[in-house]
C-alpha cells in the first residue's frame, strides 16, 4: 500500500487532496502547525471507510528536527513514502515591500521557500535510499514571473520555488536517483489563504478589481484537487508540470464571464 505526505494539509487544498488519496486506499499523512486543525482533519479522514492508515503530525516545516521526526515516525508505521507534496505556505500582507518588516520577510521566505527546500532535501534522501518516489511542489503567484503590487515578497518566494524545483528535477535525473520531481500549478483557489496573511489571522482586504478577477478565474480547492490527484498518481515524467488554470481555460472564463456569473465573496 502506497503512502502520501502533504505538508500544510489540515485544511484547504492539501486536505482536499488527502481525502481523494484516502479514497484510493493510500496511507495518508497529515502535516500542519495547527494542533486543533490537525485533530479535526484526522477525525474526518478516519470517518472515511477506506483502507490505509491515517497519520497526523504537528510539524513546523522550517524546523529540521520536526521534519526529520515526521519522516522517521511515518516510516516506522508504513513501508515507504511514495509521494511527498510540499503544499504548506502563507500569504503576505497586502503591502509594498518597503512597508514589510524584517520579521515578516523572514517568516514568509522561511515557510514558502526555505521550508520547501528543507523538506525536499530530507525526503530526497529517503527516496534515493528506497529507489523510488515523487516530490511535487505547489506553485503560486510569481511562479510564471507575473507581478502584482502587494504580492512582491510572496511572488519572489514562488519564483524561487519554481527555479528550485526545476533544478532539483535536473539533479534527480542526471544523477540517476529514480526520483521524479514536479510542479503543481493550481491557479487561484478560493480559501481563507486569500484573506489571511502569514497564517495567523492578519486580515487581507481585497479590492473590488481583485475580487472580480478571482470570481472569473478562481475555483474551490476540491474542484482543483479532483483534477490534480489522478494526474499525480499516474505521472511517469520527471519535471512534470500539472496545471489547472491553463491559458485556454483562463481565456474561456473571461469570454463567458458575462453570462456565467460567479460570486465567491458574498456576505
Amino acid at each position: 500500500m502506497k503512502t502520501v505526505v502533504i505538508t500544510g494539509s489540515a485544511r484547504g487544498f492539501g486536505f482536499e487532496m488527502l481525502k481523494l488519496f484516502r479514497q484510493k486506499n493510500y496511507n495518508v499523512v497529515l502535516c500542519d502547525v495547527s494542533k486543533e486543525s490537525l485533530k479535526k482533519a484526522e477525525e474526518e479522514l478516519l470517518m472515511m471507510n477506506y483502507k490505509g492508515k491515517v497519520l497526523a503530525f504537528e510539524t513546523d516545516i522550517t524546523n529540521e528536527e520536526d521534519v526529520k521526526k515526521l519522516i522517521k515516525e511515518t516510516l516506522n508505521k508504513v513501508k515507504t513514502i511514495d509521494i511527498w507534496i510540499n503544499n504548506a505556505g502563507v500569504n503576505q500582507p497586502n503591502k509594498p515591500i518597503w512597508e514589510l518588516d524584517k520579521k515578516t520577510i523572514d517568516r514568509l521566505i522561511d515557510i514558502d521557500l526555505k521550508g520547501t527546500i528543507l523538506c525536499s532535501k530530507l525526503i530526497m534522501e529517503v527516496m534515493i535510499e528506497q529507489k523510488h518516489g515523487q516530490i511535487f511542489n505547489v506553485e503560486g503567484h510569481g511562479s510564471n514571473d507575473a507581478k502584482i503590487v502587494g504580492l512582491s515578497l510572496y511572488g519572489t518566494a514562488k519564483r524561487g520555488l519554481t527555479y528550485f524545483t526545476e533544478a532539483l528535477a535536473k539533479e534527480a535525473e542526471e544523477l540517476n536517483t529514480n526520483v521524479l520531481v514536479g510542479k503543481i500549478t493550481p491557479g487561484i483557489m478560493i480559501t481563507n489563504f486569500l484573506h489571511n496573511a502569514l497564517g495567523d489571522g492578519e486580515k487581507i482586504v481585497l479590492d473590488e478589481k481583485t475580487k472580480k478577477v478571482y470570481n472569473i478565474l478562481g475555483d474551490y480547492p476540491e474542484t482543483i484537487a479532483k483534477f490534480m490527484v489522478d494526474k499525480i498518481i499516474n505521472n511517469t515524467k520527471n519535471n512534470a508540470k500539472i496545471m489547472w488554470l491553463t491559458n485556454r481555460r483562463a481565456a474561456l472564463r473571461f469570454m463567458t464571464a458575462g453570462f456565467n456569473k460567479r460570486n465567491f465573496f458574498e456576505d
